[in-house]
């Protein structure tokens, strides 16, 4: 961070409408609050596909990444809800982008766009040995991250 204060001022936290994501989004909200910060929600998403082999093929593609969002539409609609979610939890300026994109790619993007200076990410895909061996969206982004990032214990 440029000045000496120790408050965040831009927080960046993805979503893609889960549960899960929408927990990290939460307490993103809460410490935007307490920091007076601005949150900005964002919300990767792949081109819309035509059809529904398209789109099974794309899901087999993607394996447990299917819960990433398909269509800018929906997404639009996954970062009202999260900035709702948000709000309630804190968060006073809040702003919602859609990407087209990775995850992943996705989110250190709009750390750079907005000059953030902390990311906030579930922990879902950290467990298990498949995520040690694959990485995931969350270690991945922690790995390269240039700012701090929050992993928030978002699964059972």
């Amino acid at each position: 961070m440029s000045d000496t204060s120790s408050a965040y001022r831009t927080v960046v936290v993805g979503t893609d409408g889960s549960e899960s994501s929408l927990r990290a989004v939460a307490r993103a909200g809460a410490v935007a609050g307490a920091s007076d910060a601005t949150l900005v929600i964002a919300c990767a998403y792949l081109p819309s596909v035509d059809d529904d082999r398209e789109f099974a093929r794309a899901q087999d593609a993607l394996g447990e990444d299917a819960y990433q969002v398909v269509g800018s539409h929906p997404a639009e609609d996954t970062v009202r809800t999260a900035a709702e979610r948000a709000g309630a939890a804190g968060a006073r300026k809040v702003r919602t982008v859609a990407v087209e994109g990775s995850p992943v790619e996705a989110l250190l993007d709009v750390v750079r766009r907005e000059d953030a200076d902390l990311l906030v990410v579930g922990n879902r895909g950290l467990a298990g040995i498949k995520g040690r061996l694959l990485g995931s969206v969350p270690a991945d982004a922690t790995r390269r991250s240039q700012v701090d990032v929050l992993v928030v214990h978002t699964t059972g």
